[in-house]
C-alpha cells in the first residue's frame, strides 16, 4: 500500500442547500411594563397598536438649544401594560411551535435593561405562565397521541438522533430503571414544586393543527446559562459536597457536520409531558446565577438559553412501526433566551464581582448588537464583512439562525419610568435597526414517500381483526353447548300391508332410543347426584370463607382506617415538607447572595488592606528617602562650610605672601645697589596673585566640585632633579604630540577647567567630547583627558595617550601607549631667610647664590594658586621663563 503524501487537511466543504431568495426580517414586538407606583411619572406613551412615543423627562435637555422633542418608534406590535400572557403567546411564540412541529426552527429571545419584565414575560408567575410553558404545553398537546416510546429516539454526541427498534428500547429502559439507586414512587412523580403547581389554566390549553399522524415524535430538552462569557449546563448531575463544593465545569461550541453550532457534553432530557419538562426547567432554573442590585431584588447575572429539540421519524409501509433509517429523522428545536439586562454599574451600585458581570454582560450584549448592524449592512449596501459572532459566546450560539437556519423573533421589554429612559432610548434604537435584519426562509423538509394515513388505516385493520375474532370465539361456545342428541329414526312409510320390515325397525329403533335414554337419565342423575355432593361441599366451603371473610372485612375496615389517618398524616407531612422546601429555597437564595455579598465584601476589604499596606510601604520608603536627603544635604553644607573656611585662610596666607614678597624685593634692590660693579638690575615685575573669581562667575553649586575634588594650588609636569649648579637656562622640549601627526583631544564635559597657565598645547588637533568614528578616521593619535582626586585631596589630570589603528574590519582602534601626569603640589617654605652669596660660597651650595641674583630671579615665572602656601624659595619647581625674540 502506497502511504499518502503529506498535504494539509482539506477544508469540509459546505452543505448543499437549494437556494432559497425568501427572506423574513427580524420579527421584534414591544412590551411595556406598568408602573409600580401609580403616581410616577411616565416617559413612554403607547399611540397605536404598532407605535409608541417616548418623552423625554423634565429637566432633561437632548437638543443643544435646551428644547427636547418626542421620538416615535415602530415595531410589528406593541403590547400594552393590560395585555395578557395568553395574548402575547398567541402572536408571538405560536407561529415559533407550529413550525417546530412542522420540523422548522426558532429563536426567541427577550431584551432590555434590568428590572423590565423579561424573565417575567419567558418564565411567568402561577396562575401567570409565561411563554416557555405555554409553548411546552401546546407542543405536548398536539404530539402527545403520537409520541413514541422512551428511548426509542436516542441522542449521540455529535447533535445528533439515532433511531432504536422495541426491543433495544425496552432493554434500555430495563438498563436505566436498574441504575437507579432509589426507585421513583408514584407519590414522588406528582410531586410537584409550589412555585410552578399552576402556571397554566385548562382553558388556555391549545393545539397545533396540521400535525403528521404518520410520524412519531420524542421531545427532549437542556438548559444552558451563559456567565462571563462560559456556557454552564443547569441541568448536569453533580455530587454535591458541603466541605468542599466542586465547581461546574464549562462547556464549549461546536460545528457539527451540518455546520449546526451546538454546545458539547451538555445533557439533553427526553420528558414526555409538559409538566415533566416544566420539572426539568425550574430543576435548572434554580441554578441559574442571580443576584441583589440596587434596582432589582433577583437579577439575572447570565444569559439562559432552554433548548426545546423536537425528534420526528416516519412509520413504515405497514405504518405500525417506526422506520429505522437514521437520515428519514428530522429534529427541528425552539431555542428561548432570557438575556440579561444591560446596566449601569453607577444605577445599580455594583461593586467588585458585580461590576464584572455586568462588564461582560454587557459586552455580549454589544457584541449581538454590532454582528446585527454588520448583518444589515451587508444586506442594505451589499457589502461583504465579516460578522464577528466569535467575539462573544451568545452571537456565536445563535450564528445559524441569523444564516437562515430559521426565524428569529424578539421581545422587547421597556419600564416606562423616567430613570430608565437614556437606556430605553438605546434599548429602542437597537429594536428598530434590529427590524430592518432579513433572515432567510427556512425550507420544508422533504416527505418521506410512503402513503399517508397509514396509522389511521392500520388502527381501523386492528379493529376490524379484533371484532372478528369476538365473533368467531361465540360461534365456538355455542357449538360447544350442544347436547348429544338420539339416533336418527328409520324411515316409517308403509307402502304395503303385508310389510314386515318396516315395523320392526321402527320397534328396534325405538327400544334402541328408549335404552340410550335411560342411560342418560342414569348417566344424569349420577352427575346430578355428584353435582349436588360437590355443590353441598362447595356450599360449606363458600360459608366457611365467608366467615374467613368476613373477619377479614374486619381487619381491613380496621386497616383502612389506620390507611386513612396514615393518608390523612402523610398529605399534612406533604405539604409541610412543601413548605418548608419553599422556605429553604428562599433561604438558600437569600444565603446565597449574602454569601456573595460577604464574598465581595471580603474582596473589596482585602483590596483596601492591600492597598494600605502599600501606602504604608511608601510612606517608609518615603521617610527613609527623606532621611537619605537630609543627611546628604547636612554632609553637603558641612562640606561647603569648611571649603570656605579655608579658602579665606588662603586668601589671607596669600596677602601676607604678598607683602612679604615686596618686602622682599625692597631688600633685594637695595643689596644689589651697594654691590660694586654690577649692573643695574631690570625692574622687577612681580606677578599678582590670581583673583578669586566673582560670585556672577562662580559656578553653581552643582557645578563646584567637592573638597575632594578640588584643584590643587600649583600644576606641574614630572618632576626634575634639583640642580646642584648656577641655573643656566635650559633647552625647552618640544611636545611629542607637535608635528604633523593629528591627535584626537577626548576631554569628557566632566572636565573640570583648573584655571592654571601650564596647559598641555596640541596642534591640529579635533577636539571631541566623545570620540566617534568620523573623527578617529581622520586622526592617527588619540589623547585622554582624564581627571580623578589624588591621595592628598587635589585633582590629578592623566593624558592618557594612544595610536588610531585601523582594523581589518574598516574601522579604527586605540592602542595606548602612553600616560602623561599632570598634579598640583603645595611647597612648604623651610625659611625667608635671604641667603648671602658669601654663606653660599663657603657651603659649596651655589645655587642659592644664582637665585640671589636679581635678573635670574625676574627671568623666573612661578604659577601659584591664590591662597597657596609655597613661597618664592623652592628652586626645583622654576621653569625659566621664556623671551621673547
Amino acid at each position: 500500500m502506497n502511504r499518502q503524501a503529506k498535504c494539509k487537511t482539506p477544508r469540509r466543504p459546505p452543505p448543499k442547500k437549494p437556494p432559497n431568495s425568501q427572506r423574513d426580517p427580524v420579527g421584534v414586538y414591544l412590551r411595556v411594563r406598568p408602573l409600580v407606583a401609580e403616581d410616577e411619572e411616565c416617559c413612554i406613551e403607547v399611540i397605536s397598536s404598532s407605535t409608541v412615543q417616548l418623552h423625554a423627562p423634565e429637566g432633561f435637555k437632548v437638543n443643544r438649544n435646551g428644547e427636547y422633542k418626542e421620538t416615535q418608534y415602530s415595531f410589528k406590535k406593541v403590547f400594552g401594560v393590560s395585555v395578557s400572557q395568553m395574548e402575547l403567546f398567541e402572536n408571538v411564540a405560536k407561529p415559533l411551535v407550529v413550525d417546530l412541529i412542522h420540523g422548522k426552527n426558532g429563536l426567541l429571545f427577550t431584551y432590555g435593561v434590568t428590572g423590565s419584565g423579561k424573565t417575567f414575560t419567558m418564565t411567568g408567575s402561577p396562575g401567570q405562565g409565561g411563554l416557555l410553558p405555554r409553548s411546552l404545553d401546546m407542543i405536548f398537546n398536539s404530539v402527545g397521541p403520537f409520541q413514541a416510546k422512551r428511548y426509542v429516539f436516542k441522542t449521540d454526541d455529535k447533535n445528533g438522533m439515532e433511531v432504536q427498534c422495541e426491543v433495544d428500547a425496552l432493554l434500555e429502559r430495563q438498563r436505566r430503571e436498574n441504575n437507579l439507586t432509589v426507585p421513583k414512587t408514584p407519590s414522588s412523580r406528582q410531586k410537584v414544586d409550589p412555585e410552578i403547581g399552576d402556571m397554566l389554566k385548562p382553558e388556555e390549553a391549545c393545539k397545533a393543527d396540521g400535525v403528521d399522524e404518520d410520524s412519531c415524535y420524542s421531545v427532549f430538552v437542556s438548559y444552558i446559562e451563559i456567565y462571563n462569557n462560559y456556557i454552564y449546563d443547569l441541568l448536569e448531575e453533580t455530587q454535591e459536597d458541603a466541605i468542599k463544593p466542586k465547581p461546574p465545569q464549562s462547556k464549549t461550541l461546536r460545528e457539527d457536520q451540518n455546520h449546526n453550532m451546538y454546545v458539547a457534553g451538555c445533557m439533553e432530557v427526553e420528558v414526555k409531558s409538559a409538566e415533566e419538562a416544566f420539572q426539568v426547567f425550574w430543576r435548572g432554573q434554580k441554578k441559574r446565577k442571580v443576584a441583589n442590585t440596587r434596582l432589582n431584588r433577583e437579577s439575572s447575572r447570565s444569559h439562559s438559553v432552554f433548548i426545546i429539540k423536537l425528534a420526528q421519524a416516519p412509520l413504515d409501509a405497514d405504518g405500525d412501526n417506526i422506520l429505522q433509517d437514521k437520515n428519514q429523522v428530522s429534529v427541528s428545536q425552539l431555542c428561548l433566551v432570557d438575556l440579561a439586562g444591560s446596566e449601569r454599574t453607577g444605577r445599580t451600585g455594583a461593586e467588585g464581582t458585580r461590576i464584572r458581570e455586568a462588564g461582560n454582560i454587557n459586552q455580549s450584549l454589544l457584541n449581538l448588537r454590532t454582528c446585527l448592524e454588520i448583518l444589515r449592512e451587508n444586506q442594505m449596501y451589499g457589502t461583504n464583512k465579516m460578522v464577528p459572532y466569535r467575539d462573544s459566546k451568545v452571537s456565536h450560539l445563535f450564528k445559524n439562525y441569523f444564516d437562515g437556519e430559521g426565524k428569529v423573533r424578539m421581545v422587547v421589554c421597556v419600564n416606562p419610568k423616567t430613570d430608565d429612559y437614556e437606556e430605553t432610548l438605546l434599548v429602542m434604537r437597537f429594536a428598530e435597526m434590529t427590524q430592518e435584519v432579513e433572515v432567510a426562509r427556512p425550507v420544508d423538509r422533504p416527505i418521506c414517500g410512503f402513503t399517508p394515513g397509514r396509522r389511521h388505516r392500520n388502527q381501523a385493520f386492528r379493529e376490524e381483526m379484533s371484532q372478528r375474532l369476538e365473533d368467531r370465539g361465540d360461534a365456538m361456545s355455542a357449538l360447544n353447548g350442544v347436547v348429544l342428541s338420539l339416533p336418527p329414526l328409520p324411515t316409517s312409510e308403509l307402502t304395503d300391508p303385508n310389510d314386515e320390515i318396516t315395523i320392526p325397525r321402527l320397534i328396534e329403533a325405538l327400544q334402541n332410543r328408549q335404552r340410550i335414554r335411560q342411560m342418560m337419565i342414569e348417566e344424569f342423575n349420577r352427575a346430578a347426584s355428584k353435582m349436588k355432593s360437590m355443590l353441598q361441599e362447595l356450599d360449606s366451603n363458600v360459608i366457611s370463607k365467608e366467615n374467613v371473610i368476613l373477619e377479614q372485612n374486619g381487619r381491613l375496615a380496621e386497616k383502612d382506617k389506620v390507611i386513612h389517618s396514615n393518608k390523612t398524616e402523610i398529605e399534612r407531612l406533604e405539604k409541610k415538607t412543601k413548605m418548608q422546601e419553599h422556605k429553604i429555597d428562599i433561604l438558600q437564595k437569600t444565603t446565597k447572595i449574602y454569601e456573595d455579598d460577604k464574598r465581595s465584601l471580603q474582596q473589596e476589604l482585602e483590596t483596601r488592606g492591600h492597598r494600605l499596606q502599600r501606602e504604608l510601604s511608601e510612606k517608609r520608603r518615603m521617610e527613609q528617602r527623606m532621611q537619605g536627603v537630609v543627611s546628604d544635604t547636612q554632609h553637603k553644607w558641612e562640606k561647603e562650610c569648611e571649603r570656605r573656611v579655608n579658602a579665606m585662610q588662603l586668601e589671607m596666607q596669600n596677602k601676607l605672601w604678598v607683602k612679604d614678597e615686596k618686602l622682599k624685593q625692597l631688600k633685594a634692590i637695595v643689596t644689589e645697589s651697594k654691590t660694586p660693579g654690577r649692573p643695574d638690575p631690570q625692574p622687577r615685575q612681580t606677578q599678582p596673585p590670581p583673583q578669586r573669581p566673582s560670585r556672577e562667575e562662580r559656578p553653581s553649586r552643582e557645578e563646584r566640585p567637592s573638597r575632594e575634588d578640588r584643584p590643587p594650588s600649583k600644576r606641574s609636569a614630572s618632576p626634575s632633579p634639583v640642580p646642584t649648579t648656577t641655573p643656566v637656562r635650559p633647552r625647552h622640549r618640544r611636545s611629542r604630540s607637535a608635528g604633523v601627526e593629528k591627535w584626537v583631544d577626548h576631554k569628557p564635559p566632566s572636565s573640570l577647567n583648573l584655571g592654571t597657565v601650564l596647559q598641555p598645547v596640541i596642534p591640529n588637533a579635533i577636539q571631541v567630547s566623545a570620540p566617534n568614528e568620523k573623527a578617529l578616521s581622520k586622526c592617527d593619535r588619540y589623547v585622554l583627558t582624564h581627571q580623578e582626586v589624588a591621595s592628598d585631596g587635589e585633582i590629578q589630570t592623566k593624558l592618557i595617550k594612544g595610536e588610531v589603528i585601523k582594523t581589518r574590519g574598516g574601522g579604527q582602534s586605540v592602542q595606548f601607549t602612553d600616560i602623561e601626569t599632570l598634579k598640583q603640589e603645595l611647597a612648604t617654605v623651610s625659611s625667608r631667610k635671604r641667603k648671602s652669596s658669601e654663606g653660599a660660597a663657603a657651603s659649596g651650595n651655589q645655587t642659592d647664590g644664582a637665585w640671589t641674583d636679581v635678573e635670574t630671579r625676574c627671568s623666573v615665572a612661578l604659577e601659584m594658586r591664590a591662597g597657596s602656601n609655597m613661597g618664592p624659595g623652592v628652586e626645583h619647581h622654576g621653569i625659566p621663563k621664556r623671551r621673547k625674540p
